[in-house]
């Protein structure tokens, strides 16, 4: 079978959390599936083939593009056109287009059997080949006020709904997200497939604390900065923590780490602004390589956001073994279970409350490490590869 998959996520030098599932599942995928045939497509005017993972196997090409995004959006939207299936371009193991040493195998009228999007995007397709395609969480449905007015134009543009009645397959992180998609689009469940994503096996890895936190004691929040993931909440409930819960024998910080989002002025604003600002750290963008010793160094790991659909930090954080306070809503108690302590993300004295029983009871630290550990052993990456191999139409 020959299988497209939409690989423009990876295209940024940063990675965000569509990226890192992107990556790991193709990486998993690819490990497992050496028959099938994989065409990766990206679409970018600037040279971005430094960014794009280099999956070097005989099944596996790369078809690319130059047009500039804005004008491929808009003919895509406008045109229906190009049609990505019908792409004719020689196809390379190392991701740049135009290589004049085409494989034999891969001729220029190969169709594809199936078009696979890892994410909603500006997607033109033929009537006939199948479309397997992941809806992340419906965030932009739920709280536009999270997003900027660019970005609400943007998803109107891109039509998500019609994206999933034109799918064969909508592939979901969560029975949460799914829940979503029925109720707000009015698709029906049998095409909707629940499959969870892994976590890194990185993760499992204790090591040293670097970013200039060694040897502090911190309280961590790891996200994108935007309004969604509550920050607000997080740094209104360590000034509720540093004022009511005082702790004679530590000092902890508050290290806020994470790629810059949007609408988050407000944000650094409350930051500058905090009585306890002395204490607060913003570390920024993270690496990937140093997310696990981040995490680790943490003496709690505090994500009380407002809606995800599948909630990777929370995870991340538990295979470091690092006790985790997140939110009672949506997609977060279904995937951590009562392996993490929940909270109302609206409550940050309910936050405060909870940071101060666990900083100060030792017995529950390790039972929610303990747990914790427990629970991230039930998502694995080979697993998803595999559902999601089983889930392609033929």
């Amino acid at each position: 079978m020959n299988i497209g998959i939409d690989i423009r996520p990876l295209m940024s030098s940063i990675r965000t959390g569509v990226g890192e599932y992107t990556q790991e599942l193709l990486n998993a995928v690819f490990a497992l599936d050496k028959k099938n045939q994989y065409f990766l497509f990206f679409n970018s005017r600037e040279d971005v083939s430094k960014n794009i993972p280099k999956w070097e196997q005989e099944n596996v090409r790369y078809i690319s593009t130059r047009w500039p995004n804005k004008l491929f959006n808009s003919s895509t939207k406008i045109l229906n056109f190009p049609k990505i299936d019908k792409l004719s371009f020689p196809t390379t193991k190392s991701g740049e287009s135009g290589n004049e040493d085409m494989d034999p195998r891969f001729r220029e009228d190969d169709k594809l059997d199936v078009f696979f999007s890892p994410n909603i995007n500006f997607t033109a397709l033929s009537k006939k080949i199948k479309f397997v395609l992941t809806i992340h969480d419906l965030s932009f449905e739920y709280f536009p006020e999270f997003y900027t007015l660019k970005q609400r134009l943007w998803h109107k543009a891109v039509n998500p709904k019609k994206q999933c009645e034109r799918a064969d397959i909508i592939i979901t992180p969560s029975e949460n997200t799914k829940r979503d998609i029925v109720n707000c689009y009015k698709i029906s469940t049998d095409k909707i497939k629940v499959i969870y994503p892994g976590v890194s096996p990185g993760f499992r890895i204790k090591s040293g604390m670097t970013n200039g936190m060694t040897g502090e004691k911190y309280v961590l929040f790891l996200g994108t900065i935007e309004p969604r993931k509550n920050i607000a909440g997080v740094i209104k409930a360590f000034e509720i923590f540093q004022k009511r819960y005082t702790l004679h024998d530590s000092r902890y910080t508050l290290a806020i780490a994470g790629a810059p989002g949007w609408k988050n002025e407000e944000i650094f604003r409350q930051i500058n602004e905090s009585p306890c600002k002395e204490k607060i750290k913003f570390i920024g963008c993270v690496k990937n390589e140093e997310k696990p010793a981040l995490y680790s160094g943490a003496s709690l790991f505090v994500y009380p956001s407002f809606y995800e659909g599948f909630g990777f930090p929370a995870l991340e954080a538990m295979a470091s073994g690092v006790p985790v306070i997140t939110s009672n809503r949506s997609s977060l108690p279904e995937i951590t279970e009562s392996n993490a302590t929940l909270v109302d993300p609206h409550r940050p004295e309910q936050i405060a409350q909870a940071m101060y029983n666990i900083l100060t009871n030792q017995t529950l630290q390790e039972n929610k490490i303990k747990n914790g550990l427990v629970q991230v052993a039930k998502f694995s990456w080979e697993k998803a590869a595999k559902e999601w191999l089983n889930s392609l139409p033929t």
